[in-house]
């Protein structure tokens, strides 16, 4: 693994200073290492993505949309060995990582289609003003930096890369230093295709890495996907240059259920929405808001399901849950579950780490929490529920908006009117109405308050990475 990065089309051994230490969560060990690039690597992926934007951006509409089209195909064909890298190195479930990638598939072939409309989008504008005529362009914004995080490797880079090509934009992609492995496909898949040398660099490392990348003043737009600590500074760097960023940051997401609502049903929809990936996403619906009325018969029912969950290594056994990505992120729930004992915290179920070899914690669920308990306020980025219940619908909706993250929530009842109220009400980017957290690409992703800046997928995704620009012209 020492030729770890890709810049201008070749594959160099890294010549930082840092060396990244690939582990499988499962187990708590290594199983790779790679050196990180240095800040002069750094560079030379920023001038390749410099160089070759001119002939990039040039590139018919429908040539781009080829590549992007080879790049869902050569994932499909990698389907195994991608599947099993994040179970191996994310601890994700099979059928888990099988979404991700069938994700990452859909993006890349939405993306080519929207590629392929961009002429349309090239038109005429009527003046009021007589005399004058007046056109659009969209063009690319230039040339992109793309930082990705640990929880959704292969897939968050999708998000990012499938429209940065679309819109002929040229990219420098840094990966996560926890799960560095996956996003090397991108590289190889770029080898296979012929695409042209300098379009897409990969530059592998830890916190310097990424520093000299958001700090570059060779890129043209910034979006980084992470912790809100680090997007605060990507903002920084990022008023520094008064360059424009995308920032996915965090949440705290409500789950609201109405005392209408199928027991069993709801309870499927709240474990799906903690326990996925371990509960290790910005979008984990970790508020649980539930009315009065059904309270008494959903608690015991959802504390039993938690319970239930087979919790395991994915790649020996049959698990509904893996163990979380990094020691770092072990230790970070653990001192959560020791915060809820010292507030004396009602728990249901879990509440611990599990006595065995790997990264793994318990399932958890908190009851009446109150609204000051930092697990009810602050991210945890793990399968820990909180609890609280709620009388009216104004009730409801003011406690899942006293947030500051904005990301997503879900509602569930049978009344449909009312949960498309709620839905209106919520400040937040995405909200579900009585299902799992299904995204699709069509759809937007991103939040409002502390939750970030922007959004990806969808046809705003591809905006992300142009640039408007009018022609004016006098007729006389």
């Amino acid at each position: 693994m020492t030729t770890s990065h890709y810049i201008a089309g070749h594959w160099v051994e890294g010549q930082g200073s840092d060396c990244i230490s690939v582990n499988d969560p499962a187990l708590g060990q290594p199983f790779a290492e790679l050196m990180a690039a240095s800040v002069s690597q750094v560079d030379q992926a920023v001038a390749a993505a410099r160089s070759a934007l001119p002939a990039w951006k040039s590139t018919c509409a429908s040539e781009r949309a080829a590549f992007l089209r080879g790049f869902a195909e050569q994932l499909g064909q990698r389907r195994e060995a991608l599947v099993t890298v994040q179970m191996r190195n994310n601890g994700k479930p099979r059928h888990e990582a099988e979404i991700d990638l069938d994700d990452a598939i859909a993006t890349f072939g939405y993306y080519a289609d929207l590629a392929e409309q961009l002429p349309s989008k090239n038109r005429t504008v009527p003046l009021a003003a007589p005399g004058f005529t007046a056109r659009t362009r969209l063009e690319p914004v230039g040339v992109v930096g793309l930082i990705v995080p640990w929880n959704f490797p292969l897939v968050t880079s999708a998000w990012k890369l499938a429209p940065a090509l679309a819109a002929g934009c040229t990219v420098v992609l840094k990966p996560s230093e926890v799960t560095p492995l996956i996003e090397q496909a991108y590289g190889q898949i770029a080898d296979a295709l012929g695409l042209p040398a300098g379009v897409l660099n990969i530059v592998n490392g830890k916190a310097e890495t990424g520093a000299a990348l958001s700090n570059h003043n060779g890129l043209d737009k910034l979006s980084f996907t992470g912790s809100n600590s680090v997007g605060s500074q990507v903002m920084r760097s990022a008023s520094a240059q008064c360059r424009p960023v995308t920032l996915e940051l965090g949440g705290k997401s409500a789950i609201v259920v109405f005392d209408d609502c199928d027991v069993d049903q709801a309870v499927e929809w709240i474990v799906a929405g903690i326990s996925w990936n371990a509960g290790q996403m910005c979008s984990a619906t970790s508020r649980l808001l539930v009315q009065d009325g059904i309270a008494d018969a959903l608690l015991p029912r959802l504390q039993a399901a938690l319970e239930n969950l087979r919790v395991g290594n994915p790649l020996t056994e049959e698990v509904d849950m893996g163990p979380l990505t990094s020691q770092a992120q072990w230790l970070k729930v653990a001192s959560y579950f020791a915060t809820a004992r010292e507030e004396g915290l009602q728990c249901l179920a879990g509440g611990h780490a599990l006595d065995r070899e790997g990264w793994f914690v318990s399932p958890t669920l908190y009851t009446d929490v109150p609204k000051d308990s930092r697990l009810w306020t602050e991210e945890i980025f793990g399968p820990v529920l909180c609890a609280r219940r709620f009388a009216t619908e104004e009730q409801a909706i003011a406690e899942a908006n006293d947030s500051r993250f904005g990301l997503v929530a879900t509602v569930c009842s049978a009344d449909l009117e009312r949960a498309e109220r709620v839905a209106d009400a919520l400040e937040v980017g995405h909200v579900w109405i009585n299902s799992v957290q299904a995204v699709f690409v069509e759809t937007s992703w991103g939040g409002t308050k502390g939750s970030g800046i922007g959004r990806e997928l969808g046809p705003w995704g591809l905006s992300a990475y142009q640039s408007v620009k009018h022609v004016t012209r006098c007729l006389g």
